[in-house]
Formats: structure tokens, C-alpha cells, sequence
């Protein structure tokens, strides 16, 4: 089984007030991250931190499951431990996505999960404009790594630990500039004119 972790614990101190309940077209800027990864993979586990039930309150009547990060101001690293101590022990592997990034381009995470299942590397990240980018793929092995994380970095240090177990997908995108993370008033402005 693929899961799918969507990390929506974070404070939201550069926006000044919770940007996952921002609605974005009708919806909460964290409904539009989760759905996209729905249709791909057999279980989803939301991670939150304060907002826990307004959170879930913005995705009801999804199919997720949700693990609350007791200690978010720890960091985003943190959050994927909690995420990663969250999924089924037959998950095989698992795409983290973050929950401020609500337009990841439709082909992202097909392409992702294709690579991945051609049986090549334990990691999949894609590449957008020569920038590589989230969501990622980690492979069962990675686990115990990335159950160990702290701090804000998040999973780069896993990554970055052996690029030769990386698979880096450059044409996911076609050609398109990284999602936008809604970290701040202007990227929220900006994503309404996407």
C-alpha cells in the first residue's frame, strides 16, 4: 500500500492567522492539498498540531485518516515523525505533501508514483525548473530515518543524506515553476491570479 502524508500541523506565523483554512475557490487552501493526493494512493494521514479540530472541520467528509503532532512548534521534521508513526505497518511507501501547497500541478504525483513503481530508487522527488520540490516519495526503507526527524528542515536532510538513492523527476511538471506555498498574505494574493 502507498499512503499519503499531508503535514498541516504548522503555526502560520508569516501569514499572521491559519492559512490551511484560507479558502482558495470555494474550498480551505488544506482541502485542495489533500484532494489532490485522494485519487493516488489507499490511505491518507493529515498531521495537525493546535487548529486540530478546525482542521478537521475543513476536511469533512474526506477519507483521511489524522495524527495530531503534540509538540508542533518543534518543527515541520517533527510532524513527519508523527506522520510516519501514524501509517498502517503494510504501507510500502509514503508521499508527503504539505498542506499549504494547493496547487500542485495534476501530473505531480502520477508521475512520482510511476517512478516509483518502475522499482528503481527508495526516494522520489520531483524537479520543477531545475528546483526540486515537494511532494516526495520515501520507500518503507526510509522510514526509520524519517521517523527520527526534529526542527523546520523537514525531510531535506533525508534526502540530501545519499543523492545516489534519489530519483529526481525533471519533466513532472512540464516545464512549470514549484507549487506555491501559502506562507504569507502576498503568495495567498498570488494564488488567486494562478
Amino acid at each position: 500500500m502507498i499512503a499519503g502524508i499531508v503535514l498541516a500541523a504548522g503555526f502560520a506565523r508569516r501569514m499572521g492567522r491559519q492559512k490551511l483554512l484560507l479558502q482558495l475557490e470555494g474550498k480551505p487552501v488544506v482541502r485542495w492539498a489533500v484532494e489532490r493526493l485522494l485519487p493516488h494512493v489507499e490511505d491518507v494521514v493529515v498531521v495537525t498540531g493546535q487548529d486540530d479540530s478546525a482542521v478537521r472541520d475543513a476536511l469533512t467528509g474526506l477519507g483521511v485518516r489524522f495524527a495530531v503532532n503534540p509538540r508542533p512548534q518543534e518543527g515541520q521534521g517533527s510532524s513527519i515523525a508523527v506522520g510516519i508513526a501514524a501509517l498502517k505497518p503494510w504501507t510500502r511507501a509514503t508521499l508527503i505533501a504539505l498542506g499549504d501547497q494547493p496547487k500542485t500541478p495534476d501530473p505531480v504525483v502520477p508521475a512520482l508514483l510511476a517512478a516509483f513503481g518502475r522499482g528503481g530508487k527508495p526516494i522520489v522527488v520531483p524537479v520543477f525548473q531545475g528546483t526540486q520540490g515537494t511532494p516526495v516519495v520515501f520507500a518503507r526503507e526510509v522510514f526509520p530515518e524519517l521517523s527520527q526527524l526534529t526542527g523546520d528542515a523537514g525531510a531535506r536532510s533525508v534526502v540530501n543524506a545519499r543523492p545516489q538513492r534519489v530519483e529526481r523527476v525533471e519533466r513532472v511538471a512540464f516545464d512549470l515553476p514549484m507549487p506555491l506555498d501559502v506562507d504569507t498574505p502576498e503568495d495567498y494574493a498570488r494564488l488567486h491570479v494562478q
